[in-house]
């Protein structure tokens, strides 16, 4: 005989965690499916980890400025042992949190790996359970791409599994994964060569992010290769070797690391048994209730192609949970996906919200730019600076602002408060009208007079950061 839940959570990461955790807190009984650590890609793979070896970096980068500060400080070879094993340790506390909560929420947690086989029903290491409510939450998986030799290199799951620090790495990729883990890396003294097929690094992000953060990198010591595509890789005596499909190669390399995007985990899930639509790439498509094609099977997080954040996987979940089980609460309540913030743990780091420059002119008539770039004080006494700077997309007569892009130090701290300005409508005047808050980077952005309007955007897209240098 099976065990029957309200709802059962299929994923033990963010979103299903919110989901399951704020059923239970609403009386109702669950069980949350997960075949690894509770907490996800983000507390064992991403977000949190990431975040450590970023605020290691960091501290790498403020010794080598300390001497012209007038404080006596020489930096030696980065203790990996002690890094990896302290961030360990930080994670594991985590994990032992998500385990005790569970616990002491009385929720159930399944350990194994999950497959349909109806619509209410599950199986999981031979044991059958159902519920009223299922819910998909497997997130995703690094994407190695099917080349040769592709076994010689590792994932970003691969990278926070390295028990010595490479010298000299290769990170495929442009986007926002192999930005960040390039510049931990170079940070804590490895070199680093990045290959990206495409034109630009972060060319998903607006153009000026990009321009600034291929300065930044090159200027760090980091190699940019764009234009690049990986045809496979070689391992030879001196190290790997990468190969590109017109005959171009870089050898070696110690590690390669694969940072190509992120497919969605639902393959071994059996959706089609249960009679669940899913896409070609694995993505499981919802409308903006998370409900699928089959009544009371739902997919919140990575899986469903939109925005694969960990605050949006837990804003679906909690939602979710509230308008199925809260009496209290709406019956549309959803998640709302316009002008959610984001952040890259670059170095510098970037944040950024709302359209894109070229996004707000192709659905606006009237746009005004305003922008800045500067050296902010931090680098004052300090032999290399960096670059801060900052774009305000704004819109119509009454200049909405409708985006806000910033890359340089603390940019990830700053936008939170700015982001609500946005959510809430706030107009370039509402900007100007604030006092600043002075001596501050994020000053500069209830500072900014004069509108640049040069539309860069009538450019060829994937050249128009070459035009704005």
């Amino acid at each position: 005989m099976n065990k029957h839940y309200d709802l059962i959570a299929i994923g033990g990461g963010s979103g299903g965690l919110a989901v399951a955790e704020t059923a239970a807190q609403l009386g109702k009984k669950v069980a949350v499916v997960e075949t690894s650590k509770l907490g996800g890609t983000c507390v064992n793979n991403g977000c949190v980890p990431k975040k450590v070896m970023w605020y290691a970096a960091n501290l790498a980068h403020a010794v080598d400025d300390a001497s012209a500060f007038g404080i006596p400080v020489e930096r030696g070879q980065t203790d990996w042992n002690t890094l990896i094993n302290s961030r360990e340790q930080y994670i594991s506390n985590i994990n032992n949190y998500w385990d005790d909560y569970v616990d002491d929420s009385g929720m159930d947690r399944i350990n194994g790996a999950a497959r349909f086989i109806d619509e209410k029903t599950i199986e999981v290491a031979g044991t059958v359970y159902s519920a009223d409510h299922i819910v998909i939450a497997t997130g995703g998986q690094p994407i190695v791409p099917n080349v040769p030799g592709a076994e010689l290199g590792i994932t970003s799951d691969g990278f926070f599994q390295l028990k010595q620090q490479p010298k000299n790495v290769a990170i495929v990729g442009g986007g926002y994964i192999a930005v960040e883990l390039g510049g931990v890396l170079r940070a804590l003294g490895s070199a680093v060569s990045l290959f990206a097929l495409e034109d630009r690094v972060l060319e998903h992000f607006d153009s000026m992010i990009s321009h600034v953060l291929d300065q930044e990198m090159q200027a760090q010591g980091i190699k940019i290769n764009t234009g690049f595509h990986v045809s496979g890789l070689i391992k030879a005596d001196n190290g790997i070797s990468v190969m590109s499909s017109d005959g171009q190669h870089a050898a070696g390399f110690d590690a390669v690391i694969w940072a190509v995007g992120r497919a969605a985990n639902t393959r071994s899930l059996n959706l089609e048994t249960a009679g669940v639509n899913m896409q070609p790439n694995g993505i499981v498509p919802v409308d903006d209730y998370q409900n699928t094609n089959v009544d009371g099977i739902y997919a919140i997080g990575d899986i469903t192609g939109k925005v694969p954040l960990t605050p949006v996987a837990i804003a679906a979940g909690r939602t979710l949970a509230k308008r199925l089980f809260d009496e209290n609460s709406q019956a549309d309540v959803k998640v709302d996906y316009d002008n959610i913030p984001s952040v890259v743990f670059s170095h510098p780091p970037i944040a950024t919200v709302g359209l894109k420059e070229c996004e707000a002119r192709a659905k606006h008539e009237q746009v005004h730019i305003y922008k800045t770039e500067f050296t902010p004080m931090r680098y004052a006494l300090a032999e290399h600076g960096s670059t801060t700077a900052m774009k305000l997309v704004c819109a119509g007569e009454d200049q909405k602002v409708v985006g806000i892009h910033i890359i340089g130090d603390n940019a990830d701290e700053m936008l939170q408060g700015f982001a609500v300005a946005v959510k809430m409508g706030a107009r370039k005047a509402d900007f100007d009208s604030t006092i600043a808050i002075h001596p501050t980077s994020s000053e500069e952005l209830v500072t900014m007079k004069v509108a640049d309007d040069e539309n860069l955007c009538e450019v060829d897209a994937g050249n128009e950061w070459k035009r704005a240098s």
